[in-house]
């Protein structure tokens, strides 16, 4: 056969290529997020309440858990992110500013050592609310290079991160939740939820954000449904239904002495998740809130954590 040399193409073609693959880029989490574990099965997932610098990292990463989300982050008027330890001794601290990490080289390295050496682990994720969402939002928007989204990038590198998630409980600005999202996933985010009521604006919110995407490049990837306190009556199997078929992952609080009435056992929490998982066909996986309880009551991470390597394997 003989051998031909290709003619290079003419700049508009390449041009009118470079603008459908920008315009594709821009509508789906970009690549950065590939290296993110999006798995939409067998989720162990536990809540980290307390501060992460005085947690027991080690138990932590030895006891089945694969998904860690660290609750108590928020977002400033000014667009700087807040680390809110919950944890008696501890401070708040602002840990992205300006486009860059402040947090501290100890406060990073703890992080991201949750998903090095030998650990279960593979997903990092942030928890916050709506707080300031709306704001934002409107001024100075939705763009990738606002102060906001760099310092969301730069909170992503230094610790790690998979996904945001979102624990709004009180407003509930779709128009709003979306624009925030979708810059999230622009920077390389996948984006999670964690409801206990209001099925309503979840759904529109989870069909808004995974319109025209599939599985493994859905930008709302993980619903984690709390089925304690004011969801104590949630039913995994009616938020599946109402999520578009979107699989749950039901969270159950551990035994606490702050409200011991909503306390779960591992052998209440075995029970409850197999049930779930059967009525439900199948969840996406289980896990519970939160580490803090787990240390303060002298529990067992690797009795809870158990539980869900039996289940979820």
């Amino acid at each position: 056969m003989k051998t031909q040399i290709p003619r290079p193409l003419p700049l508009f073609l390449l041009f009118s290529i470079l603008l459908i693959f920008q315009s594709h880029a821009s509508a789906t989490p970009t690549s950065s997020s590939a290296s993110a574990n999006t798995t939409t099965s067998n989720i162990r997932a536990l809540f980290l309440f307390k501060d992460v610098l005085k947690s027991n990292t080690a138990a932590i990463k030895s006891s089945g858990f694969n998904s860690l989300i660290i609750f108590g982050i928020g977002i400033l008027d000014n667009s700087d992110i807040k680390y809110y330890s919950n944890t008696p001794g501890s401070k708040d601290i602002v840990v992205a500013s300006g486009g860059a990490y402040v947090g501290g080289d100890a406060l990073s390295q703890k992080v991201r050592s949750f998903k090095s050496n030998d650990t279960s682990v593979n997903r990092i994720e942030i928890s916050m609310n709506s707080q300031h969402v709306r704001d934002l939002m409107s001024k100075p928007g939705p763009g990738t290079d606002t102060v906001l989204a760099r310092n969301f990038v730069a909170l992503k590198e230094a610790w790690s991160l998979d996904a945001v998630n979102n624990d709004d409980e009180s407003l509930y600005d779709l128009a709003n939740t979306v624009s925030f999202a979708k810059m999230l996933g622009k920077i390389g985010y996948r984006y999670t939820i964690s409801p206990y009521t209001n099925t309503r604006f979840w759904a529109s919110l989870q069909s808004q954000l995974n319109s025209g995407l599939k599985e493994p490049d859905l930008l709302l990837d993980r619903a984690y449904l709390q089925c304690y306190d004011g969801g104590a009556g949630n039913n995994p199997q009616s938020w599946q239904a109402n999520l578009g078929g979107m699989k749950i992952v039901p969270l159950v609080w551990v035994t606490n002495d702050s409200k011991p009435g909503q306390g779960t056992s591992v052998s209440q929490a075995r029970s409850k998740f197999s049930s779930w998982n059967q009525r439900a066909g199948v969840l996406a996986g289980a896990g519970y809130w939160n580490d803090y309880d787990i240390e303060k009551m002298g529990l067992s991470y690797k009795d809870y954590g158990g539980v869900l390597m039996s289940l979820f394997p």
